[in-house]
C-alpha cells in the first residue's frame, strides 16, 4: 500500500508539470499573436497618416497654382498717326483773305513759300493759293500737276484722280503715296498717304494737301477739313 501511494503521487506530480508546461506555452502563443497584431495595426496607421498628409499637401497647393490665372487685357491704343476723335478744329484764313478752312487746333504752324503748313507727328495740312486761268480737270491734273509732284517726291505712287463734291464746292482730288522728308534726327522717312484737293474760283486755285502715315485712319478728320472750305 505505501508503494501504491507513492506511485499515485508521482503520477500526480508529473501530470501537474505537464499541464503547467502546456499553460505556459499557450500564454506565450497568445502574447506573440497580440504583438504581431499590434505591429500590423501600427504599420497601417503610419501608412494611412502618410497618405492623408500627402493628399492634404496636394489639396492645399492647388489653389495657389498659377495655371488658371488669366493674363491682363492690354488697353486699346490708337495707331501711330491717327488723329483722335476728340480733336478740335478752328477756322483759319490767310492774311489776304479770300477763303476760310478749319484746321486742327494746337498743331504746329510754319510758312513754306506761299504755302502755310500745319503739322503734328506724321500728319500735315498744307494750304496754298495760286493763280490759275482755267478750272482744273482730271486730265489737266494728271498731265501737268502729277508729273511735277512725282519729280519732287521720293517713293511716289499714284492711286487715282477724281472729282469729288464738298460742301464748299467740287474739287479735283489726287490720291497718291510718297515718302516724307527725312527726319532731322534719325534721317529716316515715313511712307505717307496723301490727298490733294484743288478748289477753283474766278482765276484762283486753293490747294489743300492732307497727308498722314500709311495705315492711319484719318478719313473723318480729312473730311472735316475739306468740308469746311469756303470761298469768302
Amino acid at each position: 500500500m505505501p508503494h501504491a501511494r507513492q506511485t499515485l503521487a508521482a503520477r500526480f506530480v508529473a501530470s501537474s508539470g505537464t499541464e503547467a508546461d502546456e499553460s505556459a506555452a499557450s500564454s506565450s502563443l497568445r502574447v506573440n499573436t497580440m504583438r504581431r497584431l499590434l505591429t500590423v495595426l501600427a504599420i497601417g496607421l503610419v501608412v494611412t497618416t502618410g497618405v492623408a498628409a500627402c493628399s492634404s499637401s496636394a489639396t492645399t497647393a492647388s489653389p495657389s497654382s498659377p495655371a488658371t490665372a488669366q493674363p491682363p487685357v492690354a488697353p486699346e491704343t490708337a495707331a501711330p498717326g491717327d488723329i483722335p476723335d476728340t480733336q478740335v478744329y478752328v477756322p483759319w484764313s490767310p492774311s489776304g483773305g479770300g477763303f476760310t478752312v478749319k484746321v486742327p487746333e494746337g498743331w504746329s504752324r510754319l510758312a513754306q513759300g506761299s504755302a502755310t503748313i500745319f503739322t503734328d507727328k506724321f500728319n500735315s495740312v498744307r494750304i496754298e493759293r495760286v493763280a490759275a486761268s482755267t478750272a482744273p480737270t482730271v486730265n489737266s491734273v494728271r498731265s501737268a500737276e502729277i508729273p511735277a509732284i512725282q519729280r519732287g517726291a521720293a517713293g511716289f505712287s499714284l492711286k487715282r484722280v477724281t472729282v469729288v463734291p464738298r460742301k464748299g464746292g467740287s474739287a479735283v482730288l489726287a490720291e497718291y503715296r510718297a515718302d516724307s522728308a527725312p527726319d532731322q534726327v534719325t534721317g529716316k522717312s515715313v511712307a505717307l498717304d496723301v490727298e490733294r484737293y484743288v478748289f477753283f474760283k474766278q482765276g484762283s486755285e486753293v490747294v489743300l494737301t492732307l497727308s498722314g502715315a500709311v495705315g492711319a485712319d484719318n478719313v473723318d478728320p480729312w473730311r472735316i477739313v475739306t468740308d469746311s472750305f469756303r470761298w469768302a
